[in-house]
């Protein structure tokens, strides 16, 4: 690597929807991440003056920001999930969705987990010995397991 190279950025997967709280608890769930804890940053914007009220609400005791909420790995490793609020509803099918490889053995009892956490199988694809279902995510947003 050369070392006058500036670092390579990091990711961060960004999914538009309607409750982004509802979402951040739905991926972090699936993907064993954590939704991000924003209480005191908020609190700190909204006593800096670079915040108000109308920027913030309380979800489940927890100060949070009105329209967006993240889920983050634990170990730091994969990238963050931003989640941010949209007027428009979703009316096509997404240009990018997440493949969550598991395992051929692991895919329909992660299919059954994901039923249970308010996925819903859209349909079932295979080329060659790879079989992979294809998933929705709460709001609709598509989802491959593998």
């Amino acid at each position: 690597m050369d070392a006058t190279a500036p670092p390579a950025p990091r990711v961060q997967v960004v999914l538009d929807c309607a409750d982004p709280h509802a979402q951040a608890e739905f991926w972090a769930a699936a993907l064993g991440y954590e939704v991000e804890d924003v209480a005191p940053l908020a609190r700190r914007m909204l006593d800096q003056g670079h915040a108000t009220g109308a920027d913030v609400l309380e979800r489940g005791g927890t100060l949070v920001w009105r329209d967006a909420a993240a889920a983050r790995d634990p170990g730091g490793v994969r990238p963050r999930l931003y989640l941010q609020r949209v007027p428009e509803p979703k009316t096509v099918k997404n240009r990018v969705h997440l493949d969550l490889h598991v395992g051929a053995d692991r895919v329909d009892p992660e299919v059954a987990r994901l039923e249970a956490l308010g996925a819903a199988r859209a349909g079932e694809g295979r080329q060659g010995p790879q079989r992979w279902v294809v998933m929705t995510d709460p709001e609709g947003n598509e989802l491959c397991v593998s």
